[in-house]
C-alpha cells in the first residue's frame, strides 16, 4: 500500500483539511527546478535503444477513488517503439548479441502480432540488422502499415491454429529463419531473454517507483514475459506482493491457473495477449490468481479511460486496467494495484476506435460510469 493517506478529519472542526495524495495535486509541476545546462545534469540517451523502459508509473486517479484502491500503470505505451514489446525486442537482439550469434548485418525473423516485430525492426535499424516479420492475416491495419514503414520484410500469412505447422505463423517464422543463412529466429514465447528483460528492467522500476509499497501486479500475457519477469522481480523484493494473470477469453491459461488444466472457451478480439499453451517465459511466472475479463469489459474500460482519464490506449491496456480495477474490489480498502498500458490506441482506430467495427462486432459502449466492472 501506498504510504499517503488521507488525514482523519474530527467533526467538530471549523474548517475541514482538504490534503489530496501527491499525484493529484495541480502545483506539484511549480516545484521543479529549471533546467541547468551544466554538464554534470545532462540525460543523454544512447540512440532509440537507450530510450527502452524507464517508463513512467501513472496514476488512475479518477478509477482509484471510485474504487477507494489506488490502481497505477506503467505507462509502456511511452516506450519509443510504442508498446511493452520493445523491452523484449531489445532484451532479445542484446542476448544474441552477447552469445555471439548476431552481428551488423545479419538477420533477425520473427512470428509476431505485431508489436514485437516493430519492436524488433526500429532496435534492428539502429543496429544495422535486417528483419523479417510473420504476422497473421487477422491483425489491425495499422501495425502492418508501421512494419512496411519502418522498412522490415513482411510476410502475412492465413491465421491459424498453433497446430497447423504449415500455416501457423510461428511455424512459418521458424521456417524462414532456418532458410536464411546465419539468421536469427527471434522466438519470444520460448527464448527466455524476453521474460530475463522485464526482471530486469520492468519489475526493478515498479518497485523503485512505488517504493515497494505495492500490494498486487495485474496484466495479461501473451507470451507470458512481461508477468513471469516482473512477477520474478516483486517477488524478491516482496513475497506478499501478490500476481495475477488477466486473461481474455479463448485463452487457456485462465483455467491452467485455477485448475491446472489448458481449456479455453469462447473467443477474443484483443490482439497480442492470450495462448492455449504454455511457453518457455510463462512456465517462469509465479502466478498466484487470475481473472478472466470479456471484450465487451475490455472494450468499455478503453473508452473509459479516453473519457475519464484522457488516456489512448490498446485493447489489452483496457483489458489489463479492467482486471486491476476487478481485483483491487477483493483487497482491503486503501491497497494498491499496479497494471501495464501495454500499447496506446494509434494501432487500433480502424477497429477497437472505430464505430462502424464496433457496432459489427456488437461491442459499442454504452454502460453508464464504471457499471461494466
Amino acid at each position: 500500500m501506498l504510504s499517503w493517506q488521507r488525514p482523519a478529519v474530527s467533526s467538530g472542526s471549523a474548517v475541514e483539511l482538504q490534503q489530496e495524495p501527491p499525484w493529484s495535486r495541480s502545483d506539484v509541476h511549480r516545484t521543479v527546478p529549471k533546467p541547468s545546462l551544466a554538464a554534470d545534469t545532462r540525460d543523454i540517451r544512447a540512440g532509440f535503444v537507450g530510450t527502452i523502459g524507464d517508463t513512467p508509473l501513472i496514476a488512475l486517479p479518477k478509477l482509484s477513488a471510485a474504487l477507494g484502491r489506488t490502481i497505477l500503470g506503467k505507462a509502456e505505451y511511452l516506450n519509443p517503439g510504442g508498446s511493452v514489446k520493445d523491452r523484449a525486442a531489445r532484451g532479445i537482439i542484446e542476448d544474441f548479441e552477447r552469445r555471439g550469434l548476431l552481428a551488423p548485418g545479419g538477420t533477425v525473423v520473427e512470428g509476431t502480432a505485431g508489436n514485437t516485430g516493430i519492436g524488433l525492426a526500429l532496435v534492428g535499424n539502429a543496429r544495422g540488422y535486417r528483419t523479417v516479420i510473420v504476422m497473421p492475416d487477422d491483425q489491425a491495419p495499422e501495425k502492418y502499415a508501421l512494419l512496411r514503414v519502418y522498412g522490415a520484410e513482411l510476410h502475412v500469412v492465413e491465421s491459424a491454429p498453433f497446430t497447423n505447422e504449415e500455416k501457423n505463423y510461428y511455424h512459418v517464422a521458424r521456417r524462414i529463419a532456418a532458410s536464411i543463412p546465419g539468421a536469427v529466429w527471434a522466438n519470444q514465447f520460448e527464448n527466455t531473454a524476453n521474460r530475463d528483460a522485464h526482471e530486469r528492467t520492468t519489475g526493478p522500476e515498479i518497485v523503485a517507483q512505488t517504493r515497494g509499497e505495492l500490494d498486487a501486479f495485474v496484466t495479461a500475457a501473451g507470451t507470458g514475459g512481461t508477468i513471469a519477469g516482473v512477477g520474478r522481480a516483486l517477488k524478491a523484493h516482496d513475497a506478499r506482493i501478490r500476481v495475477v494473470l488477466a486473461d481474455p477469453y479463448g485463452s487457456a491459461l485462465f483455467s491452467y491457473v485455477h485448475r491446472g488444466e489448458l481449456a479455453a472457451e469462447g473467443d477474443s478480439i484483443v490482439e497480442g495477449i492470450g495462448i492455449k499453451r504454455v511457453v518457455a517465459n510463462f512456465a517462469g511466472a509465479p502466478v498466484d490468481d487470475a481473472i478472466r475479463v470479456d471484450d465487451r469489459t475490455a472494450v468499455e474500460m478503453m473508452h473509459w479511460l479516453l473519457r475519464e482519464e484522457g488516456m489512448f490506449v490498446g485493447g489489452s491496456a483496457g483489458l489489463n486496467v479492467a482486471a486491476a480495477a476487478r481485483y483491487a474490489k477483493t483487497l482491503p480498502r486503501d491497497s494498491t494495484v499496479v497494471t501495464v498500458l501495454c500499447d496506446g490506441g494509434e494501432r487500433y482506430r480502424s477497429r477497437m476506435w472505430n464505430r462502424a467495427w464496433l457496432q459489427e462486432n456488437d461491442l459499442v459502449p454504452s454502460a453508464t460510469g464504471l457499471s461494466f466492472l
